[in-house]
């Protein structure tokens, strides 16, 4: 059953940037649109299992830093190879100045 998970303060994650969140033994990658929307992905490539949370974040799409694999963070779909297995994605929500996730 999903459960709504607190992560952070909207404000540590800046526009444009990931950040690295670990729950239960899952690692997750939290995003922040140029929108100032929040997103959610496994923090993890689906090519290596490098943690995206060092890649580089360019409007709405996420590069891994190993091999530069390209996803579109709001949809998790893979946009550039190595990576063809699409990232899986979780809704996320602003309450009293925090950032949830469903997981």
């Amino acid at each position: 059953m999903a459960q709504w998970i607190e992560v952070c303060p909207t404000g540590a994650v800046e526009k444009e940037e990931v950040m690295r969140f670990d729950f239960d033994g899952r690692t997750f990658a939290i995003f922040r649109s140029p929108e100032d929307e929040y997103f959610c992905t496994d923090g993890l490539c689906t090519h290596e299992k490098v943690h995206l949370a060092d890649g580089l974040v360019m409007d709405n799409t996420i590069e891994c830093p190993k091999h530069d694999g390209v996803f579109d963070y709001k949809t998790g779909e893979a946009l550039r190879m190595p990576p063809c297995v699409d990232l899986k994605t979780y809704k996320a929500k602003i309450e009293n100045g925090r950032v949830w996730i469903e997981i």
